[in-house]
């Protein structure tokens, strides 16, 4: 996305929610007062929450006020962590994973799959604005590649049928839930698996 499509989004003012004050001052008490700066990457995960997946400049300045600490350190650790988005992502921000173990397993075609149907480019919305996508490095899923991200849930063991379900459903809004499309618990084996070693060693 363009510096100047950025700039056109960012909304003038920027205050907590009535729910994120509440969670703002249970967060503060957790650090001593002469070091409420330290609450600084919560209260930006907060304003990330309340503000469609992504943060302003104005939120980046309000979070600074109210932690009585320079503007400019605010932005630091907002432009340093990869999990702060600091443009438009979208209703659903979609993470593919290509470290090697997903990409051994199939993630090149996750991200085709995402070039096709959400947009040709990573971080740029789709059509209808409701989800973008992004490549990114490991996501510690590995024994149930490939895998990506959604948000704040997983969804792994795809291939190209379970993705493109999964990218269709959020963009019609009614995304399907997080599981292993594979249907395995956690890591374990899968059933067939675990049925069949356990006759070769009856």
């Amino acid at each position: 996305m363009s510096i100047k499509k950025i700039h056109d989004q960012q909304p003038e003012t920027f205050e907590f929610s009535k729910e994120n004050l509440d969670a703002a001052e249970i967060i503060l008490k957790k650090y001593p007062r002469d070091r409420k700066k330290s609450a600084v990457m919560a209260f930006l995960y907060l304003a990330q929450r309340q503000n469609q997946n992504w943060i302003p400049l104005a939120a980046m300045k309000y979070i600074a006020k109210y932690l009585d600490m320079p503007y400019i350190k605010v932005y630091e650790v907002a432009t340093f962590y990869t999990m702060y988005n600091l443009a438009p992502v979208g209703k659903y921000f979609v993470q593919v994973c290509t470290t090697t173990p997903c990409l051994i397993r199939g993630a090149d075609k996750v991200v085709e799959i995402c070039k096709k149907k959400i947009s040709e480019e990573e971080n740029t919305l789709s059509e209808n604005k409701l989800c973008s996508w992004l490549e990114v490095e490991c996501l510690g899923a590995c024994v149930n590649a490939p895998m990506i991200q959604i948000n704040d849930d997983y969804y792994e063991d795809l291939d190209e049928k379970s993705t493109s379900e999964i990218i269709d459903s959020l963009l019609q809004d009614k995304p399907l839930k997080p599981k292993s499309f594979r249907n395995r618990i956690n890591t374990a084996p899968e059933k067939n698996k675990i049925e069949t070693t356990t006759n070769k060693n009856a």
